[in-house]
C-alpha cells in the first residue's frame, strides 16, 4: 500500500550521502516547496513536487493531509539518560547559591543520589515512569532516542534498566537504541577498603559487559571519561572489553574540564564523543581527522549556568561530524523538548538552521550508527517523519521552547498525534493499525 503526504508548505529531506555530513556539507539541507512524500511498507518511495507525485501515484491506498505544515525527517535524540526514578530539582537550587556540579556528587548527590533511588525501585516502576517521559519526547518530534543505563552501577541495577529500555522498544513505536553505561561513576560502596575502585572496574569488565553482551541489551557502551571520574587509561580499558564483546563505543567526553578523552575517542574509533564543552585544540583536530561525531549538547550548559559551551564552529570549521543531542536526564537536562536543543544551537552555538537540522537528523543517526536508515527523507530510507505547525523550516529553532510538532511517524507509523489532527484520509483499518 502506498501512502502519500500532501498539501505541505515545506518538506525537509535533508537528502544526501548516507554519512555524516561534515564542513560545507553541514549548510546544504535540501527543502522543497509546496512538496509531497510517498511511503510504501515503511519506507520513503519517493518525494517531489505534489502534482508530479499525484501523477505518479494516481491511486493511493491512503492520504495524510498536512494542512499546509512542515514536514521534515524525524529528530534523532543521540543521548539521553531517560531511565531514572525521581527528579532531582533540589539540586538546580544548589547550583544557584555556588555549590557546583562536582561538589554535589562529592556529598553523595547528582548520579549518587539517582543511583540510590533506581535500585530501590522494581523493574515495572520505572517502566512506568520512563514511558510517559518517552511519549513526551515523541510528542516534539523526535522519532529515534538513545537510551542509557548508568544509574544502576550494579550487575542487577544495570541489567534491570536495560532490560526497562528493551520493553520500551517493545511498547512504543519509537526508534530506541539501547546503551550501557555501568561506568556513569564509580559508586560510593567501591570508593573505601575492603572494595576498591579496581574492583569494580574489574565488576565492569569481566562481569557487566559480558552478561550485557550475552543477553543482547545493548548496541553501544559509554564511559564518563572525565578528571574526577574515569582516567582515559580506565577508559581504555573498559571500552576495550566492551569492543571485544561486540558493542560499539560512544564516551562522554572534556565536559566540565579538558583530559584528552576527545582524542582517546577518535583513537579507538568511537561512535561518538559527546558534551565536548572542554574539549582542546588538539581534541578538535583529532575528531575532524576521525570518524567519530562529535555530539553537543547545548541544554546541559544551560541548565548547569555555565558560561562555556562547546567550539560548533571551531569543530565544524576544522572538518568534524557536529550533531546534537537532548542529553534528557534527572540531575543537568531535564528537558524531552529537542527543538529547543536546536535554538541554543543556533543562539548559542551559532549555528545556521540547515547545521542545527542536519547535526539533529542526519548526524544524529550517525552517531547511532544509523545514517543509512533514518534522518533523511529520500527514497529507500525509513519513513521516520516529524510535521511541524508552522511554514518555515527556520522557524524550528525560532519559537524557541514552544510545542509545534502535531505529529509524527517512525516506519510510516504513527507514534504521536496531537489533539484535533484529523487529517488522515483512509480506510478504517489503516487508521487502527497505525494509531
Amino acid at each position: 500500500m502506498t501512502t502519500l503526504f500532501v498539501n505541505t508548505s515545506q518538506v525537509v529531506t535533508c537528502r544526501g550521502p548516507a554519512r555524516a555530513r561534515r564542513g560545507a556539507e553541514l549548510r546544504e539541507c535540501e527543502v522543497l516547496p509546496r512538496a509531497a512524500v510517498a511511503v510504501r511498507d515503511g519506507q520513503v518511495l519517493d518525494v517531489g513536487e505534489e502534482t508530479a507525485l499525484r501523477a505518479r501515484y494516481p491511486s493511493p491506498s491512503h492520504e495524510v493531509d498536512c494542512g499546509g505544515r512542515v514536514l521534515a525527517p524525524g529528530l534523532v535524540d543521540s543521548h539521553t539518560h531517560g531511565i531514572f526514578g525521581k527528579p532531582r530539582y533540589e539540586e538546580h537550587e544548589l547550583r544557584a547559591t555556588g555549590v557546583s556540579y562536582m561538589e554535589i556528587a562529592s556529598r553523595g548527590g547528582g548520579i549518587h543520589g539517582s543511583v540510590r533511588d533506581l535500585r530501590a525501585r522494581s523493574e515495572d516502576e520505572l517502566f512506568e515512569l520512563a514511558l510517559p517521559r518517552l511519549r513526551r519526547l515523541a510528542a516534539h518530534g523526535t522519532t529515534t532516542v538513545e537510551l542509557k543505563s548508568g544509574y544502576g552501577l550494579s550487575t542487577d541495577a544495570e541489567l534491570k534498566s536495560l532490560r526497562v529500555i528493551r520493553r520500551l522498544a517493545q511498547a512504543l513505536p519509537l526508534r530506541i537504541v539501547a546503551t550501557f553505561l555501568g561506568a556513569h561513576e564509580v559508586p560510593l560502596e567501591y570508593r573505601a577498603a575492603p572494595r576498591t575502585r579496581e574492583e569494580y572496574i574489574g565488576l565492569i569488565t569481566e562481569e557487566m559487559i559480558p552478561r550485557v553482551a550475552a543477553d543482547r541489551l545493548a548496541t553501544f557502551a559509554d564511559i564518563f571519561c572525565e578528571p574526577g571520574v574515569y582516567t582515559p587509561a580506565e577508559a581504555r580499558r573498559i571500552l576495550g572489553a566492551a569492543r571485544a564483546h561486540g558493542l560499539g563505543l560512544k564516551l562522554h567526553a572534556d565536559e566540565l574540564e579538558g583530559g584528552g578523552a576527545a582524542e582517546l575517542a577518535a583513537e579507538l574509533g568511537a561512535t561518538s564523543a559527546d558534551h565536548l564543552a572542554a574539549v582542546s585544540d588538539a581534541g578538535v583536530r583529532a575528531l575532524a581527522a576521525s570518524t567519530t561525531v562529535a555530539t553537543l549538547l547545548p541544554g546541559t550548559m544551560l541548565f548547569l549556568g555555565r558560561q562555556k559551551q562547546a567550539p560548533a564552529r571551531a569543530l565544524i570549521d576544522a572538518g568534524a561530524a557536529v550533531a546534537l543531542a537532548s542529553d534528557f536526564n534527572p540531575g543537568t537536562s531535564p528537558t524531552v523538548n529537542f527543538p529547543l536543543v536546536l535554538t541554543l544551537a543556533v543562539s548559542q552555538l551559532r549555528l545556521s538552521v540547515a547545521e542545527a537540522v542536519l547535526a539533529a537528523t542526519v548526524n544524529g543517526a550517525a552517531a547511532l550508527g544509523l545514517a543509512d536508515t533514518t534522518g533523511q527523507l529520500a527514497p529507500g530510507f525509513a519513513a521516520d517523519m516529524a510535521l511541524f505547525d508552522m511554514d518555515d523550516v527556520r522557524e524550528l529553532p525560532y519559537w524557541y521552547g514552544d510545542h509545534r510538532c502535531v505529529a509524527s511517524w517512525v516506519a510510516g507509523i504513527a507514534c504521536h498525534r496531537s489533539d484535533g489532527f484529523g487529517s488522515f484520509r483512509g480506510s478504517a483499518a489503516h487508521m487502527r493499525s497505525n494509531e
